[in-house]
């Protein structure tokens, strides 16, 4: 098969295309699919750099700890199962679906260890994948493959995000980076829920931060003045940090699933504790709220937000124009093209 092969940590010159990569057969408890589209993720990228691991010791590593090599990379896979492995009833061949990229087993406290799609186990860069019976979601829409590519790693990001705080009807939430796939994803899981927000974003995006459900945007490093918000959701940390928490009203809630400004930061704790705060960390969502976020895509009540697809072979593009941020939504990979 055709597919992109990680070899290395490193830059764009690590990702090797190959047309003569032996195809997956599924093992016990595994379907294969046809991967008709992928989504690209910040993901994908910090971990060909190594980025997860320690860097200031010389010490990379990928999602959760070392990673084997050569891996193909690629956490949102939607398709067609052409293949299943022993246990699973034969007749899922022909289902469409779309991927749970989270690889844990058991209560949710295995969310601390899961893996990931692309970094555990092979992912979507490929024109066939093999993944867990269980992870690959039947899905009924009208909506295209590269539409639901889309969703599965910045909406169940977000989704857990306004899981992990409680977001509540009529609560003012502030969200950064809501341009990106996570941030555009919690203004609309935000809206869906009945609060309002505000959404912090780049020079240029502004409209498009209204029309994806915003009730008032910001320029990047901009936050509201005084105690103003009851949640901040943020998903780019950094130096913009301490002024966040100057946001929030006392008892808000500051929840993190991201630090694309730097993952050090400084906090008052006499601003923590005067205000009673709740600083709260959030990864990935489990399988359960994953297919609730599949049944509110069936029902059409989110929107998905393609800005772009490539071909397999455009994958180095694809990834220097997720890079250079100059888009809104989220950028496919379409592997049969």
């Amino acid at each position: 098969m055709r597919a992109y092969l990680l070899t290395g940590f490193g830059g764009p010159e690590k990702l090797e295309y190959r047309e003569d990569v032996p195809d997956p057969e599924p093992g016990p408890g595994e379907v294969r699919l046809r991967v008709t589209a992928a989504g690209v993720n910040n993901t994908d990228i910090w971990t060909r750099e190594g980025a997860y691991g320690d860097l200031g010791a010389g010490d990379p590593a990928a999602w959760r700890g070392a990673l084997e090599f050569p891996r193909v990379q690629g956490a949102d896979l939607v398709g067609w199962i052409d293949r299943v492995g022993a246990g699973v009833p034969p007749e899922r061949v022909g289902e469409r679906v779309i991927v749970d990229p989270v690889l844990y087993t058991g209560g949710e406290a295995e969310l601390a260890t899961s893996g990931l799609l692309g970094s555990e186990r092979d992912g979507g860069f490929a024109e066939l994948a093999t993944v867990p019976a269980e992870n690959a979601i039947p899905v009924d829409t009208t909506l295209t493959d590269a539409e639901l590519a889309s969703f599965p790693t910045a909406y169940q990001t977000a989704y857990r995000m306004v899981e992990r705080v409680a977001l509540a009807r009529d609560e003012t939430v502030l969200i950064t980076g809501a341009s990106g796939g996570v941030g555009s994803a919690l203004v609309q899981l935000a809206k869906a829920r009945g609060a309002r927000v505000v959404a912090v974003v780049g020079p240029g995006k502004q409209e498009q931060a209204l029309r994806t459900g915003a009730d008032a945007v910001l320029l990047r490093d901009d936050v509201p003045a005084g105690e103003s918000v009851d949640v901040v959701a943020d998903v780019v940390g950094g130096p913009a940090f301490p002024a966040l928490l100057d946001a929030l009203r006392p008892l808000g809630r500051y929840v993190t699933a991201g630090a694309i400004a730097g993952p050090l930061t400084e906090l008052d704790l006499r601003k923590l504790y005067l205000k009673e705060l709740t600083l709260v960390g959030s990864t990935v969502s489990t399988h359960e709220q994953f297919a609730d976020l599949v049944r509110q895509i069936e029902a059409g009540a989110l929107r998905p937000l393609l800005a772009a697809t490539y071909p397999l072979r455009d994958l180095p593009r694809a990834q220097a124009d997720f890079v250079a941020k100059k888009f809104f939504g989220k950028l496919v990979i379409t592997p049969q093209e």
